[in-house]
Order: C-alpha cells, then structure tokens, then sequence
C-alpha cells in the first residue's frame, strides 16, 4: 500500500449489508449509508469513490463476510487494508461517545485509515493457495475443538462411573486407535469384565500390531478394583462406544485436512523457506503464512515481532519507574506458533538449546527464555522470508 490515498473507504462489515463511510484525505465526508451484501451495488460505490483518485477500502473482518468486497475492490484495481479488532476497540476510544452503531463503527475504521495507517495490516494476498489454506486451518482448528470436547466427554463418563478404569488413559492414551476400537466393542467396564480377560487380549492381539498384553493387564487390573455398580451405568455404556466412534471420526478428518494442508504447502515456495528452520513443522509454517503472508507488510523484524506480541514493551514514568515487561497483546495464534516452534527448537537445535540455557543460567525462567529465543528467531524468519532464502545455522542465534 502506497500512502496517501484521496479517499479512505470503511466498511463495517455485516451478513446482509455493510456500512460504509468515505473520507477525503482532509477527512471530508463525501459516503455514508449502508451498503447491501450485493456485487453490484458494491461495485458501484467503488467505482464512484474512484472518481475521486486512489481508493483504499478497509474493513473490519477480512474474511467470511467481508470476503466479497474484497474481492469486487480487487477486481476494480481498488486497494484494500485490515483494521484488526484491538486496534479499532484502541482507536474508539479516541471519539467521543459510547454508542455502538454501523455508522459509528464505519467512520472510525475510516477515520483511523486515514490519520494512523500504521495501525493497518494488509489483507492476505490474492492466492488461492493462502485463501483454501485459510479455509482448511478454520476447519482443522473446528475439528481439534470437537475432538477435544468429545475426548472431555468420555474421560467424564469413565471417572462417573468407574474412575479407576479412567487413570489406565492418560494423556493421548485414551485415543489411540485400539483404546478406541476397545470402547467401541465393548462398550464400557460392565461388558469389558463380562467378556474376561482372556478373550479381551485374544481381540486385541487380532487388532493390533503391537504387543496389547500390557493395556490389557492395566485394564483388568483396575476393573478389578471396583465392585459395585454405579446407578446410570447401563446409559453410560450406551453412549460411550458413540463418542468412542466420533472421536475416531474426527481424527481421520484431521488427518485428510492435514494432508491437503501438506499438499497446498508443497505448492507454495515460502513454506519450504520457513520449515527449513528447526522447530517449524507443517502447521507452524502454515500458522505463520496466514498471519502474515510473506511478510513485507512489516517494515522491520521489529514491527513483526511487536505484531506477533514476542517484543519486551518498555514502561516508564520519570525515573520511579522503569524497565520491560512482557507484552499482553499481539495476534495470539502467531504468538503460540512461534512459541512453541522455539520451545521445540530449545531441545532438538544445539544453537537454540545454547540459548535458550544462557538465558535460563542469567535468571530467566522458562517460559521467559523461551520467548527471548522466539524473539531471536523472529529476526531470522524475517530475513529468510524477505529474501527467499533457507535457513543457515550460521546466522540463527547470536550471542
């Protein structure tokens, strides 16, 4: 984006229509109604607007229903920019009022286009890789919810109804293809001690490639630690070989997601550039693809690392108080990805892992030094984004 812009257009996105207000770059108002969720009409105020001179259209949400006049904007050569919410709930404050209008809303996301366009980020470019790479993340993370909530559900009913029978899973325990094979064919700990011991290991022998007779003991074992019957049993082992069945649904989805996933990413250059680096695998590189494209839309490392919320913010206040704190804002999803890429890299890269202990020996705790070295390593995929270039283990951490 190219500044300045003769006129600043802001949509306050809605499902059936939107509000827009145009503002000359002196802040003159020359649009201001609502705008129907329609090609045509959409077009047209476009086109109009661009009577003026340069156009920039800023919405408020970037996808869903802010995707069509994105498009039309792009269509008609108009550019377009994003407002994201902390920043509009940030600017809001500066006007007077406290109503919570379209109109409202419309003119403020104008308004802040116009006097403080570093608040902006651009809007992902127009690839069909990153816009079906967007729609498939949405729908992963959609998924992990599901299975998550499902996965609370069954440990639930187990610890109802036989909380010894639960503590066998653990963890990913309770997921894994034979647990879940097991829940589905007998249901539950009355028809699991029915069928005995001896039978049970003789099924998942015939169901798994692996040695079952250890899972098979701890089960037993703390099936036979309970003798009564909890009231409402019956019910439970009813609708757990159900959740047992959608669980084992729901993975197989994420696996076939993960999978286009890979497949989109092959096709897109950068994602081999970022999973060069230790630490970055297939979702973290997606992660970072969709927050911030290639990335040229941050002036500095700086500026991405203070989006993504990894940069130290300095308060002061005359000469009582001082120093940095960690940063409580920035694009959350970006912040866990790059954060969790660093931890990873702190166990399996000798550079990483080097730093990652010098901070901890210099007080830090962990979480602390982790985020200094997502910092450090925010430098580098920068760099290796701006230029196209892979990782080198030379330039990855200094001291």
């Amino acid at each position: 984006m190219e500044y300045p812009y003769d006129i600043y257009c802001g949509l306050d996105v809605g499902k059936s229509a939107h509000h827009a207000t145009a503002l000359k770059a002196n802040g003159e108002k020359v649009f201001d109604k609502a705008l129907i969720q329609d090609e045509a009409k959409i077009t047209e105020l476009f086109r109009h607007l661009s009577s003026y001179g340069r156009v920039l259209v800023v919405v408020d949400q970037p996808n869903t229903i802010g995707a069509l006049p994105i498009a039309v904007a792009r269509d008609v050569g108009v550019d377009v920019a994003y407002l994201p919410g902390l920043a509009m709930r940030k600017a809001a404050d500066l006007y007077p009022g406290n109503a919570k209008t379209d109109a409202r809303d419309a003119f403020i996301i104008a308004d802040t286009a116009r006097s403080m366009p570093h608040t902006l980020r651009a809007v992902d470019r127009d690839s069909e890789i990153l816009a079906a790479l967007k729609v498939l993340s949405g729908f992963d993370e959609d998924l992990t919810h599901e299975c998550t909530r499902a996965i609370n559900r069954l440990r639930g009913l187990l610890l109802q109804v036989f909380p010894a029978l639960e503590r066998v899973f653990p963890g990913t325990r309770i997921t894994q293809p034979l647990v879940l094979e097991l829940f589905i064919k007998y249901r539950g700990p009355l028809r699991l001690r029915f069928a005995g011991k001896v039978k049970g290991l003789r099924w998942a022998k015939s169901k798994s490639s692996r040695d079952p007779t250890r899972l098979i003991d701890e089960i037993f074992g703390a099936l036979a630690q309970q003798s009564v019957t909890v009231a409402g049993t019956d019910a439970v082992e009813l609708v757990i070989p159900q959740i047992a069945t959608n669980i084992k649904a729901l993975k197989a989805q994420r696996l076939e997601v993960a999978t286009q996933v890979e497949k989109l990413l092959d096709d897109y250059p950068l994602s081999a550039v970022l999973m060069s680096m230790p630490g970055v695998g297939i979702k973290t590189a997606a992660t970072i693809l969709l927050s911030i494209g290639d990335g040229s839309s941050f002036p500095t490392a700086g500026h991405l690392a203070a989006y993504a919320g990894i940069a130290p913010v300095t308060r002061r206040s005359g000469t009582s108080i001082k120093g940095e704190f960690p940063a409580r804002s920035g694009n959350k999803q970006l912040k866990n990805a790059l954060f969790r890429s660093a931890w990873i890299a702190s166990n399996c890269d000798a550079e990483s892992k080097s730093y990652y202990e010098r901070k901890r020996s210099q007080g830090k705790k962990h979480n602390a030094a982790v985020i200094c070295l997502a910092r450090r390593r925010c430098d580098v995929i920068y760099a290796m984004l701006r230029d196209g270039i892979h990782y080198q283990q030379k330039t990855a951490i200094a001291a």
